[in-house]
């Protein structure tokens, strides 16, 4: 059985462990990941709100037997190899112990194939982690979509345990260098809480204002 009494140091030394919801920050949009976990910024909108509502069951901790599985909510995973460290919503262990992380998301299993991806990121996180505290392989997860109310398996491929581990050193390497990128300015903008915050039009524009300011004054242009 996996203790909830849970302390992790990453295995970068003295270096906080990065939470694993960055991973789906990052995978979505990197300023929103630097917003977020480097300036400490963060504003609700409908979206995140509707999600907050979708996890209140999950994030109440506890234990139950269903189906022969032990069911674990808000259980808290790390992963010192990674230096990750976040909750799980509910991993289901079976009988012989094997964890299987189950991830709650607002909307539905319908999502854009590259919104989709974030999820899946978030969640092979978990999975690797469980994989470290439990000692026994994790090969498939799945997210259950509140709208839907259907859940999508989702396997821990090796492309997707590899996206994990790029993903934790980009993200430790931009909080270390201590800077945030600039705006994508794309469709990801519409929907994002951080909008008002991260101006992505006005500060798109300055950066094409200079680009085209250096052009002029240029002598090799």
């Amino acid at each position: 059985m996996i203790s909830k009494s849970v302390v992790s140091s990453s295995g970068e030394g003295d270096t906080d462990p990065i939470p694993l919801s960055a991973l789906q920050h990052w995978a979505y949009c990197p300023r929103q990941c630097a917003l977020i976990h480097l300036e400490q910024a963060f504003e609700d909108n409908v979206f995140t709100l509707r999600g907050q509502a979708d996890h209140a069951r999950a994030d109440q901790p506890g234990m139950e037997l269903r189906s022969g599985l032990r069911v674990e909510r808000a259980l808290p995973v790390f992963s010192d190899r990674l230096g990750l460290i976040g909750k799980a919503d509910v991993v289901e262990f079976a009988p012989d112990g094997t964890p299987y992380p189950v991830e709650y998301k607002h909307g539905s299993r319908n999502k854009k194939a590259s919104i989709a991806a974030c999820d899946d990121l978030q969640l092979a996180g978990q999975a690797l982690c469980l994989e470290e505290m439990s000692r026994r392989p994790v090969p498939e997860g799945a997210l259950y979509y509140a709208t839907s109310k259907r859940r999508r398996a989702v396997p821990i491929t090796p492309a997707l345990r590899a996206a994990v581990e790029n993903a934790a050193a980009e993200i430790r390497a931009m909080l270390a260098a201590g800077r945030t990128p600039p705006p994508v300015n794309d469709e990801r903008c519409r929907a994002c809480s951080l909008r008002d915050l991260c101006q992505p039009e006005a500060l798109s524009h300055a950066a094409e204002m200079v680009s085209l300011r250096d052009a002029l004054f240029d002598p090799d242009a």
